[in-house]
Order: C-alpha cells, then sequence, then structure tokens
C-alpha cells in the first residue's frame, strides 16, 4: 500500500545538485488553480464520436488543495448514470488519505487503487491508459502514479473491445461531477491531454531522471479527434486546447487569477 511521495521537493533538490533549470529538459510555466469554494471547473462537449471507441489515454500533472476534502471528481464524462465515466480520489477506510479511482458505467469497468494521497504539497502525475482490444484483461485499464503502475486493489476489467463512455458526444468535465457543482475537485492542474485513440506508456509525457518522475515534452503525441492538450498559458482563456485540434473548453467559475506559477517545474 504505497504512499504518495513529494515529487516536487526530490526535484527541486535534485534541481539544485544538477544546476537549476539545466535539471528540467521541458519546462512547465504555469497551472491552473481550480476552487471548491466557488465550484470552478472547464466543460465541453465533444460533437461526435471520437477517434476510437476503445482506446484512449489522459494525462496530468495535479495538486490537491483541500486538506479537509478528500472526495472529489477530477475528470467526468457524463450523460446519465447508466452512461458515465470518472477519474476521482475518495476517502479510505481510515479517512487519513484519498484513494485514487477511475470507473466507466456504459463500459463495466471500475478499477481503484489502495496508494494513500496524503502529501498535498507535491506534484504527481496521473495516466489512465485504456485499450479493451487488449486479449490480455489487466491490460485493457492501467493506471500510473509518477510512472510507476498501481496495485489495483479493485479491479474490474472491460469485456475485449468494449466500447468507452469517454471521447463521446456527452459533456466533459475537468474538476467536477458534469455541471462541476457536484464533489468539485480543489487544487491544481498542470499539462492536462486526452490523446484520442492512443494508448501511450507514461513516458509519453514523462521521465525519470536522478530518480526522480518530471515532465517531457509531449511533442509526437497523436490527439486524434477529440483529444486536447490544456496548458493553461492563456490566462484569459484557460480552456484553449493546444493540440491544433481546437477542441477548447469553457471555464466556468474562473478568472485569470486562476492561472499560478506554481507547475511541477516551478523554481528550476
Amino acid at each position: 500500500m504505497g504512499v504518495f511521495q513529494n515529487n516536487l521537493l526530490a526535484g527541486a533538490a535534485a534541481a539544485a545538485s544538477a544546476g537549476g533549470a539545466g535539471f528540467y529538459d521541458y519546462q512547465i510555466e504555469q497551472s491552473c488553480r481550480f476552487d471548491k469554494g466557488s465550484s470552478s471547473y472547464l466543460a465541453r462537449t465533444p460533437s461526435g464520436a471520437g477517434s476510437s471507441a476503445t482506446t484512449l489515454t489522459i494525462s496530468f500533472w495535479f495538486k490537491r488543495g483541500d486538506v479537509d476534502d478528500l472526495n472529489m471528481y477530477l475528470f467526468t464524462a457524463y450523460s446519465s448514470s447508466s452512461s458515465r465515466a470518472a477519474i476521482f480520489i475518495y476517502p479510505d477506510d481510515s479517512n487519513t488519505g484519498g484513494e485514487m479511482q477511475s470507473f466507466g458505467f456504459g463500459n463495466s469497468y471500475t478499477v481503484k487503487t489502495n496508494a494513500k494521497f496524503r502529501d498535498f504539497s507535491s506534484w504527481g502525475h496521473l495516466v489512465l491508459r485504456i485499450d479493451t482490444t487488449q486479449s490480455t484483461a489487466n491490460n485493457r485499464v492501467r493506471m500510473y502514479l509518477n510512472g510507476n503502475q498501481l496495485t489495483l486493489a479493485t479491479n474490474t476489467q472491460p469485456s475485449q473491445n468494449n466500447t468507452l463512455v469517454w471521447n463521446t458526444a456527452i459533456a466533459h468535465t475537468i474538476g467536477g461531477y458534469y455541471s462541476g457543482q457536484v464533489l468539485p475537485y480543489d487544487g491544481y492542474f498542470a499539462e492536462f491531454i486526452v490523446a484520442d485513440g492512443q494508448s501511450y506508456a507514461p513516458t509519453q509525457f514523462g521521465e525519470t531522471k536522478n530518480g526522480v518522475w518530471i515532465p517531457k515534452d509531449p511533442s509526437g503525441t497523436t490527439f486524434g479527434t477529440n483529444g486536447f492538450h490544456l496548458k493553461f498559458e492563456n490566462a484569459s482563456d484557460l480552456g484553449n486546447d493546444s493540440s491544433g485540434n481546437n477542441n477548447d473548453f469553457t471555464a466556468n467559475n474562473m478568472g485569470a487569477d486562476h492561472q499560478v506559477l506554481d507547475s511541477p517545474t516551478f523554481g528550476s
């Protein structure tokens, strides 16, 4: 049962010994702050089906904000109770650290890890990798934290070739559940990527350097029809998609002050 460790402080120490900015070959210059109190969220509904009904990769850097609320949705797709998918953090049995879970109703999968998320000062990198065409059931839905595949306490995998709820023409919300008002996320996101039709390993987005998992230039990523890349680089347009697809998200209850300089490479 792993405990989420402090990637940022370890990276900062390594960066200092490696000569500051030279430690990071790829820089993330900002992140986006989400406030539970104001229910800030980003929303988009794709106009049609994605490039693939079976395969996608979700990658983002995150840092928790609220130390009291362990139950919050990070990214959801929602049409109805029978057609929804989500990545969320929920309380563990001892209520001492949130655990990460992803589910999909409509393609019948639930994966949950017992890893604890107790360190609110650090950045972490999460990858959800789905490919239901895989003949080996345990390779159909996989979660990774800081480059390491997470051991699953609950592991209900979809049947082979089952179709996804993600990337279909239903509401997608970053920072909350459907309208963003239910169990909203409190914290920060950086470098939020969805690759429609691709099953990427975490090494597409990050790498290990001096024993630390750090961001990597994601150029070369194939985004597909409904994929996107949110860099949060425009404070007046936080939902701007930089993938070339123009799959922009609409910001709700968010102003220019929600762009912040804190990032996984901050201070380097």
